[in-house]
C-alpha cells in the first residue's frame, strides 16, 4: 500500500501554532501497538533493524516530543491539514510548508530509498508512526480559522479546556486504561475490515476524519455560552474514537508491511 498524494489533489493546509498532539500519548501508543500486532514476519525484522529494541508504540510520541527542539520547528505544519468550510481537499490551496499528506508520501518515499541513511530511514519510520495516527484524529484535519480546535473553549466536566484537547486526550483517558489494555478492548477488526481499511488512500482517511467534524462540534452550550462536556459527549463519540484509534493501526500495519516486506 503506497501513500499516495493523488495527482488531482490539490491540498489545503492553514497554519496554525499549537502544542497540541493528536491523540496524546496514549492514543499514539494505542496505533504502535495495534499495528505491531499485525506487523508480517519481514517488516518486524526490519523495523528492528532500523530502531533496535525499541517498539512502535515507544516511537509513536517522538514527533511530539521533538517540538520542544527549536531545530524541529519547521516540521509543525507536516502534522495536520486543514481546509476552510466551503473547500475541498482539491480546491483549496496547498501549503507550501507541508502538510500531513505530503510528509507521509515523503517520508515513505525515504524509507524505499536504498540511498537513504540508516539515521533518515528511522526518523522516516518515526514521523510516518506518529503522523498515520494524526491524520485519523478528526481536528488534525479540521479548519484553520480555530487552529483545528484549540481555540473552541469548552468545559471538560467541569474544568477547563478545548475541543482539540478533549479529542487528542480527554476521551481517551476517560476510559482509565493503559495502552496496552486499551489495545486488547479493541484490536478484533475482520478480515473483511481490514482489508477494506488498508485498501483505502491516504486521502481518504482525511476525508474519513473532515466527515465527522460534525459530531466533533455538536458541543451545545452551557447557560453562559461555554460548552461543558460531560457523559453524553463521551457517550456519543466513544466508538468513533475507537474506530479512529484502530483503522489507524491497521492502516499503518498496511504501510509498513508494504515497505519492508
Amino acid at each position: 500500500m503506497h501513500l499516495k498524494y493523488g495527482v488531482s489533489a490539490v491540498l489545503s493546509i492553514l497554519i496554525w501554532t499549537t502544542s497540541a498532539m493528536a491523540w496524546g500519548q496514549t492514543g499514539h501508543r494505542i496505533v504502535g501497538r495495534i499495528a505491531e500486532n499485525h506487523l508480517s514476519p519481514g517488516a518486524r525484522q526490519a523495523i528492528a533493524e532500523l530502531i533496535g529494541p525499541e517498539r512502535l508504540a515507544q516511537v509513536s510520541t517522538w514527533a511530539d516530543e521533538i517540538k520542544s527542539d527549536r531545530a524541529w520547528r519547521h516540521a509543525n505544519p507536516w502534522h495536520y491539514i486543514n481546509v476552510e468550510a466551503g473547500e475541498t481537499f482539491e480546491n483549496a490551496a496547498k501549503n507550501p510548508n507541508g502538510d500531513i499528506i505530503e510528509s507521509l508520501a515523503r517520508f515513505e518515499q525515504v524509507l524505499r530509498d536504498s540511498g537513504s541513511s540508516r539515521q533518515a530511514k528511522a526518523e522516516a519510520l518515526k514521523f510516518i508512526v506518529h503522523f498515520v495516527g494524526d491524520i485519523h484524529q478528526p481536528l488534525h484535519a479540521g479548519y484553520g480559522i480555530d487552529r483545528g480546535g484549540n481555540d473552541i473553549k469548552v468545559r471538560w466536566f467541569g474544568g477547563p479546556s478545548n475541543l482539540h484537547a478533549v479529542w487528542d486526550t480527554e476521551l481517551i483517558e476517560y476510559e482509565s486504561m493503559g495502552y496496552t489494555e486499551f489495545v486488547e478492548f479493541i484490536d478484533h477488526a475482520t478480515e473483511f475490515q481490514i482489508n477494506a481499511w488498508q485498501q483505502a488512500p491516504i486521502l481518504e482517511w482525511a476525508r474519513e476524519s473532515r466527515a465527522l467534524l460534525e459530531g466533533v462540534y455538536d458541543v451545545g452550550s452551557d447557560q453562559d455560552g461555554l460548552p461543558n462536556l460531560r457523559f453524553y459527549y463521551v457517550f456519543k463519540n466513544k466508538a468513533t474514537v475507537q474506530q479512529r484509534l484502530l483503522q489507524a493501526g491497521i492502516r499503518l500495519a498496511g504501510v509498513l508491511n508494504a515497505i519492508f516486506t
